[in-house]
């Protein structure tokens, strides 16, 4: 062989490592024809958002043609049940999410939902599911995590989250506990900024690594990194950039005081405003590779083939210059091949129909039901008249997924009146013409307030209040984090907003079962 064509050769194979470890994402739901090439050119994963799936039909044809040039290719999806779901994103989810699990804490249960989660994703030919969120949440007022968290105790996040790996497994389909070493108490969305926690390493250790362990034990096939500054672990990189979080912390034997893992690393998004703003996507990128990431996730924000081609040739860049070891390269891409021939067996299984009906039954045991003894409570009965208030935007949940309870009590009660109110609508000056209006709209009705996360808002703590003060019989269903009870009637905690786990709340504001689909 000449000098030339080994040249060459290493060359190819240097484009084709830099492809491999790359996650990126499109935009419509069918593959645009600039994906089939770099699947062929080496590409190893394709990461599939709300905005690519229309039914799960659609989903399983689109699946197929893009294992066309690869039948390894991983397909990877952000599908954790409850708020965050893309299979159902036009719906909302079957399946009831994290909190729901935790308030309940039956592993077994957790272990079924997960498993019959996965059998869903398997019939649409996914195999590689960003799930589960192993974050204790610790900080009430965490903006991104909340309901995504089993809880704010780190041995039921650890026996949960170990439960939710081995049922997904079980399917077929790879999970990948994130975001590490835990993203649970940020009060900063790293969407958006880098969050800091500045706590020494013992309460890392005790508080946040916990469920992370527990899902290396149960066997799970990916971690995702966090973007996440913790000084007491590496003053000068975030989590996901940093040599000291994954290689020494998360690699490093037991005996070392790591986690021994030696499964994927993948990064959250790399075009996430806490990397992207401070280090930029493609040197973010080759950090990420070099402080031991194998695969970088790109493409919920930046989902085209220009993306793709500047982070493969600022990888191929960094191996040439010396700023990336090839050796480093070669082993990330190794391990998304491993991980996408693991897949495709679990694939050469024959796939079992998933039960629906078990989301529908943990969402009702997840209830939490307060009633006032001074008001015996009485079901709804005809047309209500319902308040849901909104927060702001939840980039992880996404603005497509409807939630509450409106719709489903105006499909029992057509004539049901309906307001959505958000921030915008209840500043300090506009509230009190707010809650006048409300009243009068609801003059005559029973009052439903829905509210999500009520202990972080302080305007829907204050509409909240003037309202039950006026009406102190109407019925309040927190579908977020449940903090301190409000007055009224009755108070549901549904420790999420799914889909089933609005149908669960509607059944006992009506005293009427649902008919599971």
């Amino acid at each position: 062989m000449s000098i030339l064509t080994q040249t060459v050769q290493d060359s190819d194979q240097l484009h084709r490592d830099a492809l491999t470890v790359l996650q990126p994402g499109f935009e419509g739901s069918t593959p645009p024809e600039w994906v089939h090439r770099h699947i062929a050119a080496g590409l190893g994963s394709v990461a599939l958002f709300g905005r690519n799936v229309t039914d799960q039909a659609q989903l399983a044809a689109l699946t197929a043609e893009l294992r066309r040039e690869n039948p390894d290719l991983l397909i990877a999806i952000d599908e954790e049940g409850g708020d965050v779901t893309r299979l159902e994103v036009g719906s909302g989810s079957s399946w009831p999410g994290n909190l729901a699990l935790g308030a309940i804490d039956d592993p077994a249960l957790t272990r079924d939902v997960a498993r019959e989660l996965g059998r869903a994703l398997a019939e649409c030919g996914v195999n590689f599911n960003w799930a589960p969120a192993a974050d204790v949440n610790s900080n009430p007022g965490n903006p991104i995590i909340g309901v995504r968290s089993f809880g704010a105790d780190p041995e039921l996040c650890a026996r949960h989250t170990a439960a939710w790996v081995e049922g997904l497994q079980e399917a077929g389909v790879a999970a990948c506990a994130k975001h590490f070493p835990g993203h649970g108490d940020t009060n900063v969305d790293s969407h958006h900024g880098l969050p800091l926690i500045d706590v020494d390493e013992e309460l890392v250790r005790a508080r946040d690594l916990p469920p992370f362990r527990a899902a290396v034990a149960a066997g799970v096939k990916a971690l995702m990194s966090a973007h996440i500054m913790i000084p007491a672990l590496d003053p000068q990189f975030p989590a996901t950039l940093s040599a000291a979080v994954l290689g020494g912390l998360l690699r490093a034997p037991e005996s070392a005081g790591g986690l021994g893992y030696q499964g994927l690393i993948v990064t959250d998004a790399i075009e996430m405003g806490a990397i992207a703003d401070t280090y930029g996507i493609a040197r973010g990128t080759v950090l990420a590779l070099a402080a031991g990431a194998d695969a970088i996730c790109v493409g919920g924000g930046l989902c085209d083939e220009e993306t793709v081609l500047e982070l493969r040739d600022a990888i191929v860049a960094a191996v040439r210059e010396g700023r990336l070891a090839p050796e480093r390269l070669a082993d990330a891409a190794a391990r998304v091949r491993e991980l996408g021939s693991w897949a495709r067996q679990g694939r050469l299984k024959a796939p079992v129909e998933p039960d629906l009906s078990i989301g529908l039954r943990a969402a009702r045991r997840a209830l939490k039901v307060t009633a006032d003894p001074a008001r015996p409570f009485v079901p709804v009965t005809d047309r209500p008249f319902v308040a849901s208030f909104s927060p702001e935007s939840n980039i992880a949940v996404g603005d497509d997924t409807p939630w509450g309870v409106a719709g489903m009590l105006a499909e029992r009660f057509p004539g049901t009146r309906s307001r959505g109110i958000g921030p915008e609508q209840a500043g300090e000056a506009e509230l009190d013409a707010l809650v006048t209006d409300l009243l009068a709209a609801a003059e005559g009705r029973r009052l439903v307030l829905v509210v999500r996360d009520v202990h972080r808002h302080d305007w829907m703590s204050a509409a909240l209040r003037l309202l039950l003060n006026a009406r102190p019989d109407s019925l309040v269903v927190e579908m977020g984090v449940p903090q301190a009870r409000p007055a009224g009637a009755l108070h549901i905690a549904t420790h999420g907003a799914a889909r089933v786990c609005g149908l669960a709340a509607v059944e006992v504001l009506t005293g009427q079962p649902t008919v599971s689909r």
